[in-house]
């Protein structure tokens, strides 16, 4: 009996030694002081400082506006899904919707309030008179949306880093192509995909700079490109509070030269997307919608918004 108590106790004494050592080693360790906010130790007043706040990279990053003339029809919905869906995924970008309507419509105040991006949901009608084919068209949108903006930053004080672009609602982008613009030091531009009658327009670019103009329609023009392809401060527009989209003596396709030609040279123009060798948007114009088939009365239970 003694010998199975002994070889017991020789089997816990090294545990026993093993917590009595550990013990001692916590018991002799003095604790490390607080430090103070301004690194001391902790005193009578004042506490630790707090950790700051982790800075988002995106907080630095200019605002990119973009401009979006919108108007009734049975696809634009759709055309307003698409476009926000991409710009959900663009960092600091403000969307400003203009209507051609007398008033706001339900269904894009409805789009609106649901879009999850910041948005400015503004309304101008296209006077009657400008409505006849061939007449330039979202003139008066285009104008309201700089007026909006310029009213904005109007008493705030400089810089204001932004770039500003106009973001028809039948285009589609890249994402690559916001971070191409986000650099633009006064106006910056590239190519369009699917538009004047060809695969693509671009401006030609020989050592940097903007030569020359690749385009299937009046390659003549000061600035033979598509309203999808530019960009421009907001410094720019801020300092040049007169430049708008003329109605009076323009004709269709020269609206991008009459604004334009207000606000910059072809020799200041900063290529983007690889010297304007890639595309990065495209005008793709929705098909016209066949409603052959629809009564002309409701006659569905419900009523769906498309």
């Amino acid at each position: 009996m003694k010998s199975l108590l002994f070889s017991r106790f020789l089997l816990l004494l090294p545990w026993v030694l093993i917590v009595i050592i550990v013990l001692d080693m916590d018991s002799s360790r003095a604790p490390l002081p607080a430090l103070s906010p301004r690194g001391g130790a902790e005193g009578g007043s004042g506490g630790a400082r707090p950790p700051a706040p982790r800075r988002r990279p995106e907080a630095g990053l200019p605002t990119i506006y973009a401009i979006t003339p919108t108007y009734s029809r049975p696809v634009q919905k759709a055309e307003l899904t698409r476009l926000a869906n991409t710009f959900r995924q663009v960092s600091r970008l403000h969307w400003i919707l203009v209507e051609d309507a007398a008033a706001r419509s339900e269904l894009v105040t409805r789009f609106v309030a649901g879009a999850g991006l910041p948005c400015t949901h503004l309304h101008v009608p296209t006077p009657r008179r400008y409505k006849r084919p061939g007449l330039p068209r979202a003139t008066e949108q285009r104008n309201a949306g700089l007026a909006w903006l310029r009213q904005r930053h109007q008493h705030l004080p400089p810089p204001q880093p932004g770039v500003l672009f106009f973001a028809d609602d039948d285009n589609t982008y890249s994402l690559e192509l916001f971070q191409e613009m986000r650099t633009t030091r006064k106006v910056s531009v590239w190519p369009v995909g699917l538009v004047g009658g060809r695969r693509y327009e671009r401006p030609v670019v020989e050592n940097g700079k903007v030569v020359g103009w690749y385009t299937g329609w009046r390659a003549d023009r000061p600035f033979a490109i598509d309203m999808a392809g530019f960009a421009v401060s907001l410094q720019v527009i801020l300092s040049h509070p007169k430049a708008v989209f003329k109605r009076r003596g323009s004709q269709p396709g020269m609206q991008e030269s009459d604004f334009l030609k207000q606000i910059t040279t072809v020799e200041e123009l900063e290529p983007k997307a690889n010297n304007c060798t890639k595309v990065l948007v495209w005008h793709t114009r929705t098909e016209k919608v066949n409603l052959a088939n629809e009564p002309k009365y409701h006659l569905d239970t419900v009523n769906i918004e498309v």
